[in-house]
């Protein structure tokens, strides 16, 4: 279907002019050629065609806009025409003859004459179903006000009817009768007004820029959507994509990098087990370190810093697993118990902010019980960097710590704080076509001694995921074997590992070898959104490639196999699937333990994965070129496979026949197959016998093309093949695929021309994005209509229906927001519009990646010799058809340039730079009872050559060649004008560079220019009768690539290669005028590319000329006569050539630096050559470089002519040349500036006394602060902000209209008139504060403290900044959240017709929102909490503390000096280019001022105008100058390790010219993180000693010192610097104390030295504290305290206030550096590009000759203050009761309390023992006594104490002030019990209950609810504490209640007190009266038993001794009664 408009005349205009018009259907444009200078009647005569895919609609119109067209101004309307094209869809064919309306939509005159026709379907292919083609939905609201790209979408322009062009720049035929993509386009066409008025833009919309870009692009244009992808217009009718061919031809994964990860074990908490002594291991890999063990503690503070260094590809890196694990108990002889670990993989690290966590608690779990929850939390820092990355460490001085532990968990963004414990189950199936993995040797030897007949593959899959590894059984002997297994794993969920690895292996004997290897992205197979899914994925088949399928005993490709690098061979099939599940942990059937499981598994039916169907894959080779001439000239072939399909070692033809039918067609493709040895045209033929499959092309001999390259002879003749195939019909996947891919592609192609528009600050990038949102709009509808068909296919996976629907939801939200956002871009919100674009571009890429394969790659593969060389490997979905024209792959049907390279390894380096062939290639892949279709895509004109067969059916056989019988002849004019910033290839550091230009079989070269980086060839290289084959049309609008190669030219040996850039010419027909817009080309800049590297930029126009009847006569002229000098070259065209213009180059020539030898010799007598344009200047010779290495003659000046397009300016080169001895130069090193931009100067402004007009130099200096965090002075200086704080420059880059007139009314200052800038509000400020102070106390809350002056010192004002920064952070962050949270409130505001609850529900982003939400809440909450809770500071002078060098914050100091690094010496071949560094010889240091010819005379006759300095004016002399420089270190962080143990002992080394002091004395023993607290006075004389490096050494006792690593600063760009960086300037004026001014000149003076360098007025001081400069009026405070205390009148604050607003003086004001500390990175050349460690310090240059300065400011190191902590334990109550007394069974305990400092666990005190407590409390009395020494600054205890025996020096830590105290119950023969413990933070612990009832477990549960206190400010407190322990369920239990006093005393105080330890004098504390059970066994055992006895049995005892007395009283009466009676009875009787 197609709509075709012939635009005949246009009548009745006025007047006489040149006529364009433009016609719009659907949002696609099309422009008319010009018709030049017609009077009433414009003839246009032209049609232009939309071909269409969906039904015409009746409401929808066709617009028509006729405009004059000027070449230097905006084309203006004559009128636009519009109509409804109803008529056209009912009847088919219109003529119309109409007028048009004007702007006021009012008729005119003007009358337009159109012929409209409609062609439905014409059947050319085939029977058409209607429903093929999906209606793309109306938008009848007219949301969308299209303002798309015909360019990208465009189709060609000018005479005739020509083809179409899909948006992706893949060109569609008439012929194929297929709807395109680019013409479905929603909604009507805005009117005419709205073309040319827009509400927030100038009302006229068509820039003349853009205007005449249109037209030059040649018709089908929009200058809303112009691409520009390069510095001027694309010049062709495609897109840029296709004009400049993105190709790369290194590989570029695979290749090792160095990485770096450091990780800092702080500190643990919470550690489930009693009494613990614990170490951290970290394990990445292999490697393994461990921390210091610590002694019974569960909260073990560490500190320690670990390095982990690799050198190992990127992906391999990712995939090694980070564990940390806490060992219980470990030492030499045992390996402890592990307590718990935590794991995360290396790239869940590396895809964080900054690659790095900061201060996170990484959770603890048990891999044995996965019941038993959380075991303890380790605080860390991890950070992970690679080559080049530079982490921003947050500021590591003062931290509080982090107690939220919940809120700061190891967990990406999104990741849920409760993880829970989840199985993953991975099935393994069956594999199918594996490899031979035995050459036929090794096969014969086995069978002889085994028996075995078979080339035996053994195979198994292995699993790897998150470090456990899971192993399927060995299948013996089987190329199809069948496992039905399943590997089980359980991890937390969600896993903090991305990958899962599934590899197929060989079981071998001697050696496992893997087949192949395949990478499962758990977050391609979930969605963790609130309609999200659990990883899930098939039953799917997966494939593996890897190496050829040969088999050699030493596979040079082995590591392809393993996963790493882009494999070049299919390996085998394996089906998978994958499922999760969530464990519920209290169930008590699941096993607790993590270790991996093998079960067995039921087989799965053959349909599961889907009906088998047959596919059908053709191709053909239109053209072989550039094939390497290292290959030799034997025959070339080119084999073709899919799958094991085509493959001539063991391809398969089919399923077999019997299989096929019993499974009715649902068969694997592979299974029974038969195995094709060395014959691709053997007859395979089917039950229908028709057809052959041909897998390779005829060998061929290769032809030379030029010295480097052969090409084969096609010609006429070209090669097909074809291979029928069958696979599981999964087709749909790849569709859907594709349909994300085009709209990712047309997105990132729009992208691209934004930000090419915002780079080259063309007018309106927000048209072009609002363009690029709209198509994004249609593109996401038209997914949603598109992809939801075929859902009840066969083989639909769970995934699959999850995965449409993820997509589908996403899709809609992208187009929803897109439509919104397209809202609101505005110019001013462009960039930050686009971020947001972009990450839609990155979430496109993700979706559109499908983790399910279906159809295996293609390969093809270049043989010679029976060996193979080269291949290239295309996705199947890129060529895979389908009804559907945006669901077909971008390749297929299109001759595509494919470029073979070199497989696995041998691609790296510089092999793999070289083409290895160049083809031209046709592909085409889909169902065989598709193939009608398949040649529809070829350029017509040829004639099938089909197989000499007999037999029916012969039309359906596919041809093996095709002859072309239509060819056109071309001429190819390749305008080569210069190239840029080349590759340096010979070792001057230059190259002697010529391009070879190579097209079709044809290839020329350019001039050799000798000894350049920036050639200017200058030269049409004409290449005569190419014959190109097909038709015309098609020729014209897809041309073949051109390929230009870029070679140094070198006297021995062949040329060396510098990189390779890919063109497409313009193409003009015969029948077409040559001439606007089209013609002549314009020069455009073309990347080249020297393998991923970027080497330079190509500036060159190609055009491609049809050769007529008439021959080359028919031919523009080649204008412009061959240069007699030149000879036979002819310079490029004066049409193609940029227009020129005189420009004068004054040049500042100020000195050379650190020149390094040359051929051995010493630079003596240097000199500089400038050349630009083949014009150039000299500098003065400088006579004897060693004395004075600055030039006697300060400017020069040439005049050059150069293009008036700035972009197109060429580089200017710098040379040094040494002038040696009988006339010799040698060359010393060269630089090439390639951009002039940033020294164009612009006149300034006269209409504008604003400073911000001033002229300036374009040099850098306006975006003086781009990038970097700069703290608001004001939150420094504790003033209110200024009106006009910015840097400069800033306010004219960045400001908007409206925020830029408020500020002219502020500032706009007339020559008479005095403006308050600012007023300091210094006084009232105070008076405010004691008026609060006042209040406070009345309110009854704690004052803060004043501070004493005496006590503060340089450390009080460095921790006092720290800490405002730390909050300016925070508030910075929480302002961002603020900014985050109202975007998307307005977002949800201007899209009315989306629900908010759409907007935070819908899509799988809406948990993402979400947990946003929650962490910018957080935030906000955080930075409020830190301002509330802060008590007010006290007022203490500040400084500036910066993240990163003082160069980075002021641009390099290159406000007027510049520093040209010189090369010499050959390029490193490295990626980035890391080894450039090794090539500097030197430095030259200068400038350069361009302007245009003539300039203004107001500049030259301004007053002080010195005619000889030009632009130059005011710069001081360079004359050699004496400094001191006084170098202050402050401290180091991160320092890498350097010795065995982890540690280093760093020292300073400071050199300066020949100087240099070691601090080797001095060394900091084991440190990672030395404060040095140092200063160093070093005399220097610039400009000879200028080159300051500050180095960091290893003390070492034995052998040289190690290199930690260094920094160096250039002083001389400081010392000159208009941002006076000689000494910074404090915020306060102080004469005394710790803020004492330090530069030798007072304020005043300084401001006075400004104002005249700066020929100010000014400074006049007046009463009342006024100061006047330059008509600014500034207030401030007059009077100043002296060292007494007295008050007297200066002028030095005003002085001050006029100097820290510097940057707001008219003219000369720039922003001075204040007084601050920098932070270096410190680098070792050992190790490029990998940050050593951090240095903070800052760097004072006074010059000698100036006042000399005071003394250096002490910034030595605090020491430590001794105190003495007292703690005095009283009693303890509930003491949990342990024992069980032997003979009663009560319950009783022997309680002791044990206490210590942190760190101090070796002097740990005990009270005595309260024996037999049976209530649990206990009485001692008893006091511990803990001397230390503490810094309050950092809230640290220092300790000093040798590591070990061996240690040769004492090693300081710094360790929180914490208190350990235990309660234990004492055994006498068996190890002591633990009760519990408690342990007080000294800064911030729960102040103690009153009585023991009031104590509770909740003082430690909520300690962060409860009041703290600090023993440093309480100094004495008493109270109760609770004890607590873990019980089994690991819940917090109270196990007693402790009564404690603690006083802490300096050490002066506890001199003059002294009290004994226990109850011992001095100060003895009494006895305790403990009750008489209070008794030891030992001592009185019978004592103790009667106690017990008679406390337990009382009345027993009475009883027993009652019973007792009874019965001795009844014995004796017994005993007694005989004798009394005896008595009795004899008495009586005697």
């Amino acid at each position: 279907m197609a709509l075709l408009v012939h635009l005949k005349t246009v009548a009745n205009l006025r007047g006489k002019g040149d006529r364009i018009a433009k016609v719009t259907f659907r949002g696609l444009s099309f422009y008319t050629r010009v018709l030049e200078n017609v009077g009433e009647e414009a003839r246009f005569e032209e049609t232009f065609r939309w071909p269409i895919a969906s039904k015409l609609d009746g409401n929808e119109m066709l617009e028509i806009l006729v405009l004059n067209y000027s070449k230097v101004f905006t084309n203006r309307p004559v009128g636009s025409f519009q109509m409804v094209l109803q008529k056209v869809a009912e009847e088919g064919q219109l003529e119309v003859t109409d007028t048009l309306i004007d702007d006021n939509n009012t008729s005119i005159k003007t009358s337009v004459s159109i012929e409209i026709r409609y062609q439905t379907l014409d059947g050319t292919v085939g029977v058409w179903n209607d429903m093929e083609f999906l209606d793309v939905p109306d938008d009848h609201e007219g949301t969308f006000q299209f303002e798309t790209d015909s360019l990208l979408s465009g189709n060609s322009q000018g005479s005739g009817v020509t083809g179409g062009r899909s948006p992706y720049g893949i060109p569609t035929f008439r012929k194929a009768g297929k709807g395109v993509f680019s013409a479905m386009k929603l909604g009507k066409m805005r009117n005419f007004k709205d073309d040319h008025k827009r509400g927030d833009e100038p009302a006229v919309l068509d820039m003349e820029d853009l205007d005449r870009k249109a037209m030059r692009m040649g018709g089908a244009l929009d200058p809303d959507t112009i691409s520009l992808a390069s510095v001027t217009a694309v010049t062709t009718n495609v897109s840029n994509k296709r004009s400049k061919p993105d190709i790369k031809m290194e590989p570029s994964s695979g290749r090792p990098v160095d990485y770096q990860i450091s990780i800092t074990v702080i500190e643990a908490r919470q550690l489930v087990g009693l009494n613990m002594d614990p170490v951290v291991c970290v394990e990445i890999g292999d490697d393994r370190k461990y921390t210091s063990m610590k002694e019974s503690t569960n909260c073990p503070y560490y500190n320690d810093y670990f390095v982990f260094d690799f050198h190992v590809p990127p992906d391999v890196m990712y995939d090694k697993i980070l564990k940390l694990s806490v060992i219980h108990s470990k030492n030499l002889l045992r390996s402890g118990t592990l307590v718990g670990t935590f794991k995360m993989d290396v790239g869940t690290v590396y895809s964080q902010p900054e690659h790095q966590f900061y201060h996170k608690w990484a959770m603890l779990s048990d891999p044995d019980d996965i019941t038993a929850g959380c075991k303890g939390y380790i605080k860390c820092d991890i950070a992970v960097v690679g080559k080049g990355d530079n982490i921003k460490t947050p500021h590591k001085a003062n931290e509080t710590d982090e107690d939220d532990i919940e809120g700061n968990l190891l967990l990406p963004e999104g990741v849920p704080s409760e993880r829970q414990w989840a199985r993953f189950y991975v099935k393994i199936y069956r594999a199918e076509g594996l490899p031979k993995m035995n050459t036929s040797i090794m096969a014969n030897v086995k069978k002889a001694f085994i028996g075995e007949n078979r080339d035996l593959v053994d195979p198994y899959v292995q699993v790897l995921f998150a470090g456990q590894k899971g192993k399927t059984s060995v299948q013996k002997s089987s190329y199809e074997p069948v496992w039905n297994e399943q590997v089980i794993f359980t991890e937390m969920f969600p896993p903090l590992c991305k990958r899962l690895k599934v590899q197929i292996r060989d079981s071998d004997k001697v050696n496992d070898v893997a087949i192949g290897t395949h990478f499962l992205d758990l977050r391609k197979i979930s969605n963790d959104g609130d309609k999200g899914f659990l990883p899930t994925m098939g039953p799917a088949w997966v494939n593996m490639y890897g190496s050829t399928r040969q088999y050699t005993l030493m596979d040079e490709h082995q590591d392809l196999n393993e996963g790493l690098g882009e494999g070049v061979s299919f390996r085998a099939r394996l089906l998978i699937s994958v499922a999760v599940e969530i464990l519920d942990t209290t169930s008590t059937e699941i096993m607790s333990s993590t270790d991996v499981q093998v079960e067995p598994v039921s087989n799965i039916s053959e349909s599961a994965t889907g009906k088998i169907e047959e596919f059908f894959l053709f191709g053909a080779f239109l053209e072989a070129t550039m094939i390497d001439r290292k290959i030799g000239d034997k025959p070339i072939s080119f084999e073709v496979t899919i799958g094991n399909y085509g493959n001539q070692i063991d391809g398969v033809s089919k399923p077999s026949l019997k299989k096929k039918k019993r499974e009715g067609g649902g068969e694997n493709d592979e299974e029974e197959s038969e195995l094709i040895q060395n014959s691709s045209e053997e007859d395979e033929g089917d039950e229908e016998g028709d057809l052959v499959s041909v897998s390779s092309t005829p060998p061929m001999k290769p032809v030379i093309t030029d010295r480097n390259y052969f090409h084969l002879p096609y010609f006429e003749k070209k090669p097909c093949i074809y291979i029928k195939s069958w696979w599981q019909d999964q087709r749909r996947r790849l569709y859907n695929s594709n349909i994300m891919d085009k709209i990712a592609d047309k997105l990132e192609e729009g992208l691209n021309d934004v930000q090419e528009i915002i780079k080259t600050e063309t007018a309106y990038p927000e048209r072009r994005l609002r363009g690029v949102l709209e198509e994004l709009c249609t593109g996401c509808s038209r997914f949603v209509t598109l992809a939801n068909k075929d859902q009840n296919q066969a083989g639909r996976t769970k995934l699959d229906r999850e995965r449409l629907k993820s997509c589908m939801r996403e899709m809609e939200a992208m187009g929803q927001q897109a439509k919104m956002i397209r809202c609101q871009v505005k110019r001013n919100t462009v960039k930050d519009k686009f971020k947001l674009v972009n990450n839609f571009l990155l979430r496109l890429r993700f979706l559109a990646d499908e983790p399910q394969h279906s159809i295996p790659d293609i390969f093809v593969w270049m043989m010679s010799n029976n060996k193979r060389i080269a291949y290239a490997r295309i996705p199947s979905k890129d060529i895979l058809y389908s009804i559907v024209d945006e669901e077909t792959g971008k390749d297929c049907s299109k001759v595509k340039a494919v470029f073979l390279r070199l497989p696995g390894k041998k691609g790296f380096g510089p092999a793999g730079w070289t083409v290895q062939a160049k083809m031209e290639m046709y592909l085409w892949l889909g169902l065989n009872k598709q193939r009608k279709d398949f040649l529809s895509g070829l350029p017509n004109g040829f004639e099938e050559n089909k197989a000499a067969r007999s037999g029916a059916g012969l039309q359906s056989v596919p041809p093996i060649s095709l002859v072309y019988n239509m060819k056109q002849v071309f001429q190819l004019r390749a305008h080569m004008y210069q190239a840029r910033s080349l590759f340096a290839a010979d070792s001057s550091g230059l190259s002697d560079p010529f391009a070879r230009v190579f097209f079709s079989t044809h290839s020329q070269v350019t001039e050799v220019l000798s000894e350049t980086l920036c050639p200017t060839w200058d030269q049409l290289l004409v290449f005569d009768d190419v014959e190109l084959f097909g038709e015309a049309s098609e020729l014209r609008d897809d041309p073949p690539i051109i390929v230009v190669e870029i070679y140094d030219q070198d006297t021995v040996g062949k040329a060396e290669f510098i990189g390779r850039a890919f063109a497409k010419p313009i193409t003009k027909m015969c029948d077409e005028h040559y001439g606007p817009p089209r013609f002549p080309p314009q020069l455009e800049y073309y990347q080249i590319y020297r393998g991923n590297s970027t080497a330079g930029d190509l500036l060159a126009a190609f055009e491609l000329l049809q050769i007529g009847p008439a021959g080359r006569a028919g031919l523009p002229p080649v204008e412009g006569t061959t240069d007699s000098d030149r000879g036979p070259i002819i310079p490029v065209p004066l049409g193609i050539r940029p227009i020129l213009s005189r420009y004068r180059i004054e040049v500042l020539f100020w000195g050379l630096r650190d020149l390094k030898r040359v051929n051995l010799a010493k630079v003596d007598r240097p000199r500089v050559d400038i050349e630009c344009a083949g014009k150039g200047v000299q500098s003065a010779l400088i006579q004897n470089y060693k004395k004075n290495p600055n030039f006697s003659t300060l400017v020069k000046w040439f005049e050059v002519d150069l293009p008036e397009n700035e972009l197109l300016h060429p580089p200017l080169n710098i040379r040094v040349v040494d002038c040696r001895a009988f006339g010799r130069y040698t060359l010393v090193g060269s630089h090439a500036v390639t951009s002039l931009r940033h020294f164009i100067y612009s006149p300034p402004d006269k209409s504008s006394n604003h400073w911000s007009s001033a002229a300036k130099l374009m040099n850098g200096y306006m975006v003086l602060t781009n990038g970097g965090f700069r703290p608001n002075p004001s939150l420094y200086t504790h003033t209110p902000p200024r009106t006009l704080s910015r840097p400069l420059g800033d306010v004219i880059v960045n400001m908007d209209t409206e925020s830029y007139r408020k500020m002219d009314t502020v500032v706009k200052l007339d020559a008479t008139s005095d403006a308050v800038v600012k007023v300091d509000m210094n006084e009232e400020d105070k008076e405010k504060e004691r008026k609060k102070k006042k209040k406070k106390k009345k309110g009854g809350e704690v004052e803060e403290e004043e501070l004493d002056e005496s006590m503060l010192d340089w450390w009080s004002k460095y921790f006092a900044s720290i800490e405002t920064l730390m909050e300016i952070l925070k508030a910075q962050e929480a302002a961002q959240a603020e900014a985050e949270e109202r975007e998307e409130q307005e977002i949800a505001a201007e899209g009315g017709e989306i629900r908010a609850d759409d907007l935070s529900g819908k899509g799988p982003r809406g948990k993402e929102k979400k947990e946003k939400k929650s962490s910018r809440e957080k935030k906000k909450a955080h930075a409020g909490e830190g301002l509330e809770k802060r008590p007010p500071k006290p007022r203490v002078d500040e400084l500036l503390v910066y993240h990163k060098e003082l160069e980075s914050e002021f641009d390099n100091f290159e406000d007027w000096l510049h520093t040209f690094n010189l090369y010499r010496g050959k390029a490193g071949d490295d990626d980035e280019h890391a080894l450039d560094d090794d090539r500097i010889v030197g430095r030259f240091k200068g400038s350069m001022c361009m302007y245009k010819l003539p300039l203004s005379n107001d500049i030259t006759r301004e007053a002080g105008f010195d005619p000889n300095m030009g632009m130059f004016q005011s710069i001081p002399h360079n004359d050699p100058i004496n400094v001191l420089v006084r170098v202050y270190v402050v401290r180091a962080t991160d320092l890498h390790p350097a010795d065995i143990n982890g540690k280093a002992d760093p020292y300073i080394v400071i050199k300066l010219g020949k100087s240099e002091l070691k601090d080797k004395e001095n060394y900091i023993s084991k440190q990672l993180n030395p404060v040095f607290g140092k200063s160093f006075d070093i005399e220097a004389t610039f400009p000879m000693e200028s080159m300051l490096t500050v180095s960091v050494y290893d003390w070492d006792l034995v052998g040289t010192d190690d290199l930690i690593g260094e920094t160096k600063i250039d002083l001389e760009n400081r010392f000159y610097s208009k941002h006076r960086a000689t000494c910074g300037i404090s915020s306060n004026y102080s004469m005394h104390g710790y803020n004492q001014w330090r530069d030798p000149l007072k304020p005043s003076q300084v401001l006075a030295k400004l104002c005249k360098e700066g020929k100010l007025d000014g400074p006049h001081y007046g009463p009342g504290g006024r100061v006047k400069v330059a008509s600014r009026i500034f207030l401030g405070p007059t009077d100043i305290e002296d060292e007494n205390g007295l008050k007297k009148q200066t002028e030095e604050h005003l002085a001050l206030t006029v100097l820290r607003q510097w940057e707001e003086i008219p003219r000369v004001g720039c922003k001075l550096i204040p007084e601050h500390v920098e932070t270096r990175p410190l680098q070792n050349p050992d190790k490029p590009g990998i940050e050593q460690g951090r240095l903070e310090m800052w760097v004072d240059m006074f010059p000698m000759d100036m006042p000399a300065p005071g003394p250096a400011i002490d910034i030595s190191p605090r020491k430590p203050k001794r105190y003495e902590l007292r703690v005095v334990i009283w009693n303890t109550d509930e003491v949990i009761l342990e024992d069980d007394d032997y003979f009663t069974g009560e319950k009783s305990s022997d309680i002791f309390v044990r206490g210590w400092l942190k760190g101090q666990q070796e002097d740990k005190q005990d009270t005595d023992v309260h024996y037999h407590s049976l209530t649990g409390e206990g009485n001692f009395n008893w006091r511990f006594v803990f001397p230390f020494d503490y810094l309050m600054a950092e809230e640290k205890i220092v300790i000093s104490k040798k590591e070990s025996m061996f240690s040769w020096d004492e090693t300081e830590y710094k360790i929180p002030a914490r208190l350990t105290m235990q309660v234990w119950d004492a055994d006498h023969f068996s190890a002591d019990d633990f009760l519990g413990a408690i342990e007080l933070d000294l800064n911030r612990f729960p102040r103690g209950a009153k009585t023991s009832k009031q104590c509770s477990i909740n003082m430690i549960q909520n300690e962060h609810d409860l009041p703290t206190i600090s023993i440093f400010k309480q100094r004495r407190v008493k109270g109760w504490w609770p004890f607590v322990a873990r019980d089994e369920n690991d819940d917090m239990e109270l196990t007693g209640k402790v009564e404690a006093e603690l006083h802490l005393m300096t050490a002066e105080e506890a001199e003059k007190c002294p009290v004994g330890l226990g109850r011992n004098e001095p100060d003895p504390l009494e006895k305790p009266n403990r009750p008489n059970t209070s008794m030891t066994w030992m001592l009185s055992p019978l004592h103790v038993l009667c106690l017990l006895s008679w406390r337990s049995y009382r009345l027993q005892c009475v009883l027993l001794l009652a019973s007792l007395l009874g019965a001795l009283f009844l014995i004796l009466l017994l005993f007694s009664m005989p004798s009394a009676i005896n008595n009795k009875i004899f008495n009586s009787v005697g």
